[in-house]
């Protein structure tokens, strides 16, 4: 109870006070059921167009249309040569359009680290094999529903270019004992190319564009020419000009150019990795004084070009450009058409680089580039075997001191009408030719 005047208000009367009412909370309509009729429908519906989309894009894929079967990772090495075959006969042939001269696979040994051939590569249609190269049995195949249009190899594998269209554009890099897919690039290399190995490198060849990739992911590191897709204007040195022949040796490159403010042609010393793809290194690009000539050999040194009218070798060093000095050659003017595929038909030993001219094959010293000794009548550049040059000619495979050029003798060779060119590799004891679209292996 209070005391009287207090404010504080009885707690009876405050206990007898009725309370508010809370107000009355809504009902939570009931739980959506997922399971009606139009929700199936649509569920069925989602489940059609994402089943439909995923086939069309399986069916217009480039995985539906390409074919790999790999084979062993490991294969036993080939014996090695020590003296010259007293004959050779065929073992086996194949379809191999698409190779330039035959592609040996070279692995390095686990022992040693020394390269050795494994595997012989043949490229013919969409399809690339992997052949033992004793039998030419088939060990891996990498086939896409594309025209290939060239197979080289480099750094243990197998280099595989495709058309997709107008140009050649797809690169695929396959190990080359396995067949197991690498790196791939897309690419813009003329048809007719070729893809040549300067040792970090890979390069195309082209009339009027050459572009470089890098050895390890095939990054381009280098576009050079008529750029399709210009970004940075006037970042190449010269602009309508076009490409002739292309040699390669590591760290730079040579290629003829022929411009149109030259009274001649030029040879333009280019590095293949420079610090920006679109922005070209070039050591040098002297004119050569004479028209139709070919670019045959580059050291680290030296650049060698053959000049016409009259027939001689120009040198030039590779780090300036400046002609360093000159010889005749023996070669006569109808041998100076443009080399297929924009590459002279040269095959380089620790010592030597023999040049098949067309009608003749010219041994060059690799330290000064100047000409040896000639071969008359050959049909390509040769290779070498038991420490010889081995050069085609009509009668089979004449063999030559590699020094001297002194004649050891003839293997005799029954090419079955074949009278075209012919370019020579070897495989351990296995002697390639690559006879127009065909392949044979002798033994």
């Amino acid at each position: 109870m209070s005391s009287p005047g207090s404010d504080v208000t009885d707690v009876e009367d405050v206990l007898d006070e009725p309370a508010h009412e809370a107000a009355p909370v809504a009902e939570r309509p009931p739980a959506r059921s997922w399971r009606t009729r139009a929700d199936f429908i649509a569920i069925a519906l989602i489940a059609v167009v994402s089943v439909t989309a995923s086939v069309l894009t399986w069916a217009f894929s480039d995985a539906r249309a390409t074919t790999s079967v790999t084979g062993p990772s490991s294969w036993e090495p080939l014996p090695e040569v020590t003296t010259l075959p007293p004959s050779l006969a065929e073992v086996w042939r194949a379809k191999s359009g698409a190779s330039l001269s035959p592609v040996v696979v070279q692995t390095a040994s686990k022992d040693t680290g020394e390269e050795k051939p494994s595997t012989v590569v043949t490229g013919d249609g969409g399809a690339v094999h992997g052949r033992d190269p004793l039998t030419g049995d088939v060990r891996w195949t990498y086939e896409r529903d594309l025209p290939l249009c060239v197979v080289s190899t480099g750094w243990g594998r197998a280099m595989a270019l495709y058309s997709k269209g107008t140009n050649c554009s797809e690169l695929t890099s396959l190990d080359g004992v396995t067949g197991e897919r690498r790196a791939q690039r897309n690419g813009d290399a003329e048809p007719g190319t070729a893809l040549l190995n300067e040792g970090s490198h890979l390069i195309t060849t082209g009339s009027k564009f050459v572009e470089v990739y890098r050895r390890d992911d095939l990054v381009r590191s280098l576009e050079y020419g008529g750029l399709r897709a210009i970004v940075n204007p006037n970042k190449q040195p010269r602009a309508g000009c076009t490409y002739g022949s292309v040699a390669v040796t590591t760290g730079r490159f040579a290629m003829v150019e022929r411009c149109p403010d030259d009274a001649s042609d030029r040879v333009t010393i280019l590095k293949p990795n420079p610090d920006k793809s679109d922005e070209p290194k070039v050591f040098g690009s002297p004119v050569t004084g004479a028209k139709n000539v070919q670019v045959v050999a580059v050291t680290e040194k030296l650049v060698a070009v053959a000049a016409p009218g009259p027939s001689r070798l120009l040198i030039f060093d590779a780090e300036t450009g400046n002609q360093v000095g000159e010889a005749p050659l023996d070669v006569p003017e109808a041998d100076f058409a443009e080399p297929p595929s924009h590459v002279a038909r040269v095959f380089t030993t620790k010592t030597n680089a023999f040049w098949f001219t067309g009608s003749r094959t010219v041994a060059l010293s690799l330290e000064t580039l100047t000409p040896l000794w000639t071969a008359e009548g050959t049909l390509g550049a040769g290779t070498t075997l038991a420490g010889r040059a081995v050069i085609p000619v009509k009668e089979g495979l004449r063999v030559y001191e590699q020094a001297t050029g002194a004649v050891v003798g003839t293997i005799r060779l029954n090419r079955e009408g074949h009278t075209g060119p012919v370019q020579l590799a070897t495989a351990g004891p296995v002697v390639l030719e690559q006879r127009g679209e065909t392949l044979v292996a002798l033994r």
